[in-house]
């Protein structure tokens, strides 16, 4: 059974504080959707998005910030 998904018709999309603000290699995450983080590459903002478990991503951005 497939998981349904957020609809982010109105979705506020923000990059990394890492990117360099360029057009290029940027993540981009969504917040405020309870459960999952939406994220996207910046080049593709029209490709479907990876719905990330919240705690899953939690847990991966606190590996990086270590």
């Amino acid at each position: 059974m497939r998981a349904s998904h957020p609809n982010l018709n109105a979705a506020r999309w923000r990059k990394s504080s890492y990117s360099d603000g360029g057009s290029t290699n940027c993540v981009e995450v969504a917040d405020g959707y309870p459960g999952v983080v939406p994220v996207r590459d910046s080049k593709t903002p029209d490709h479907a998005p990876l719905f990330i478990p919240s705690d899953a991503w939690a847990s991966f951005v606190g590996h990086l910030t270590r």
